[in-house]
Parts: structure tokens; C-alpha cells; sequence
């Protein structure tokens, strides 16, 4: 697979996914991110072995962040670190606060977050962080004043604009469309969302029309409801974007056995192990996803870089991602993984995660 291998959507602009996905709200870019101090980094200074660092999905048990989780181990290991994987069994805003601050009380190096809420975990990381943690969000970022770097798997624009065209392709260009988000302060999930309304603003897909925006809170009986709920109060829908793997795979479930199976289309941010059945018996005609396992990788990576010295998270510094090869910090201290790649049935199966 490729290295940079990424989701499934298309264009430019700043990330995104839960599952997908995460891409910092604008809103949040006033903010300065990366370092906040005049210190420098020493691009040729020695990675330490023995670094503590916490992993913190949104959520575990989520297939999405399973994946990134083995990145991340991945990377422990190939750099002799000790990664303790935890989390919530939720995706609440503020669920994510007590093992912030166990990470700090228990002095690890670094902390790699997927922040449920920007703001909501905000102070409890600028907490972290005066007491020695280094920060770097992944998949879906926190205020950019709260973290070091947020590893983004791509940009917002590549990811919305994505979403749109791939429905636009299944229901043939017109039709009502609604999206199955995760929670409603999901950071990534509402930066997508903004883009995808400017993306169907535009000419090209003037015959789409947005019914509702959902949320599916990241759960995948809640999802499923939701899913059903759309369908009854739009007899017109002709498609539905969901963002999240959650959300995707249980849309996908429950058009599958429904007599909306091939009437209703459905994209969304999915893995291929999760969304295989889907496409092959018709459900899902195409989605998208970047690997969320190099995503997990290159934010270990990032955060050992951090804590050993290499950099700061100033904007052009650089560091070596193990075998991801060269990264440059950019503006606000964003770290870019590369573009989505989109799944159909011609080439599913030749991934496998």
C-alpha cells in the first residue's frame, strides 16, 4: 500500500473521517497553534527510547481508531517506546478530560489525542502541557493554542469536496441528499460539514439539495436509528454522507437489508475490511478513507520528535516519520498526511485494514 495512502475524497484545503476523520474547525484557526515559546528544535538530535506516551482515541472499541491504535503501536515499537492505549467507551464532548489529566499525573512524555470537542478539552490540555506533556491531536484537532502539532490526514477541502462528488456520482447529479454525522461538536466532522455546503452551493451541483443534517453520536444502534429516521422523514432522499466509519457502516447495514437497498445511495468515510460486504452486494457504490493506521503511525512518530527535542511545532520545521518518509510542520502547526483514496469494487479488495 502506498505510504500515503490516504481516505477517500478529493480537493484541498485542511483535513480531515471518524472515522474519520479530522480537520480543525475554521473557527478555531484564529488561534496560533504549534510552539508557543522562542525555544528551537534540533532536527539532529537522537530519538529517546524509553518515552511514555499515551494514545487517546475518541472512543475505543471504534473500528476507525482500532486501526490508528495499531499505527501508533506500530511506531512505538520501531522507536522503543512505551504507548499505553486508553479512552472513553463514549464519543461525549468532555469525556476525553480524566485521561488528560491522568497523563499528565503519571508523566508521560507526550499525549496523542483525537479530541471529541476543541474546546471542551482544552483546558485540561494546556494544563498537560505546563507541566511538561507534549500535544499532538490526530484525525480531529483541538484548539490550536491547547496542542504542539495536529497530525491532519488531509485537507477539509479534499475530504468535503470528495464526499459531494462521490454523491453527486451515485445518484446522478440530482435529488434530496442528507448527512449522518458522528456528535454535533465533532470538530472534524463540522469542518467537513461547512465545506460541504459551500462545495453544493456551487453550479455544478445546483441539482442537490441538503434535507437534514443527523447525528449519529458515534454510536452504531443510535446511527442505525438515525439512518431509519432520515428515510421516513424524506420519502424523496436519494442519498446520504455519512463521515464517520461508525455512521457508514451502520447506514450501510441498514439499506442493505431494506427495501431501500440501490434506491438510496450512501458515501461516506469508511474502512475496507468494514465496508466490503457493502460494495459487493450492491449498498454502497463508492467512499472514501485515508489508512487510519499511517495516520496513528505518523502522530506517534510526531509526538516522540516533540519530546526528544527534533522539533517544537514552529511552522517549516522538519523530522523523519520512520518509514513515511520526510514531514514539514505547517502553518499553525498542521502536519498534512496526504490525500484520500476512494474505494469501489473494482479495487476494495486489494486493501485490507
Amino acid at each position: 500500500m502506498n505510504t500515503r495512502l490516504v481516505l477517500a475524497l478529493v480537493m484541498s484545503g485542511a483535513v480531515a473521517l471518524t472515522a474519520c476523520g479530522g480537520t480543525t474547525k475554521d473557527s478555531a484557526g484564529d488561534q496560533t497553534g504549534g510552539a508557543t515559546n522562542a525555544a528551537k528544535g534540533d532536527p539532529n538530535a537522537a530519538l529517546k527510547e524509553g518515552l511514555k506516551i499515551t494514545f487517546l482515541p475518541k472512543q475505543v472499541n471504534n473500528p476507525y481508531f482500532t486501526v490508528a491504535q495499531k499505527g501508533a503501536e506500530q511506531a512505538g515499537t520501531a522507536i522503543k517506546a512505551e504507548l499505553k492505549a486508553t479512552g472513553p467507551s463514549d464519543a461525549a464532548a468532555s469525556s476525553q478530560v480524566t485521561y488528560i489529566n491522568t497523563a499528565a499525573q503519571q508523566k508521560q512524555d507526550a499525549l496523542v489525542i483525537s479530541a471529541n470537542d476543541a474546546n471542551a478539552v482544552a483546558p485540561a490540555l494546556k494544563s498537560a502541557r505546563s507541566q511538561g506533556l507534549k500535544v499532538v491531536t490526530f484525525d480531529s484537532d483541538a484548539a490550536p493554542d491547547a496542542r504542539d502539532v495536529f497530525i491532519n490526514q488531509a485537507t477539509s477541502t479534499e475530504i468535503a469536496a470528495g464526499q459531494v462528488k462521490l454523491i453527486s456520482e451515485a445518484v446522478g447529479g440530482s435529488g434530496e441528499i442528507a448527512i449522518l454525522s458522528a456528535t454535533p461538536n465533532a470538530t472534524n466532522q463540522n469542518a467537513w460539514i461547512e465545506v460541504m455546503k459551500t462545495e453544493l452551493a456551487k453550479p455544478e451541483f445546483a441539482g442537490l439539495k441538503l434535507v437534514e443534517t443527523a447525528y449519529g453520536n458515534d454510536d452504531d444502534q443510535t446511527s442505525f436509528q438515525k439512518t431509519q429516521g432520515l428515510l421516513q422523514a424524506h420519502p424523496n432522499l436519494k442519498g446520504i454522507i455519512s463521515p464517520t466509519t461508525v455512521g457508514v457502516a451502520a447506514a450501510a447495514r441498514y439499506l442493505s437489508s431494506s427495501e431501500y437497498k440501490g434506491k438510496v445511495q450512501l458515501t461516506g468515510l469508511g474502512t475496507p475490511n468494514q465496508m466490503r460486504k457493502f460494495v459487493q452486494d450492491g449498498t454502497v457504490k463508492s467512499f472514501a478513507l485515508w489508512d487510519p493506521s499511517k495516520l496513528g503511525y505518523l502522530a506517534t512518530y510526531t509526538a516522540a520528535a516533540l519530546a526528544s527535542g527534533q522539533i517544537t511545532g514552529a511552522e517549516g520545521e522538519k523530522y523523519k516519520a520512520g518509514e513515511l518518509g520526510d514531514y514539514t510542520i505547517g502553518a499553525k502547526g498542521e502536519v498534512v498526511l496526504g490525500p484520500p483514496t476512494v474505494f469501489t469494487k473494482d479495487n476494495i479488495d486489494k486493501f485490507d485494514f
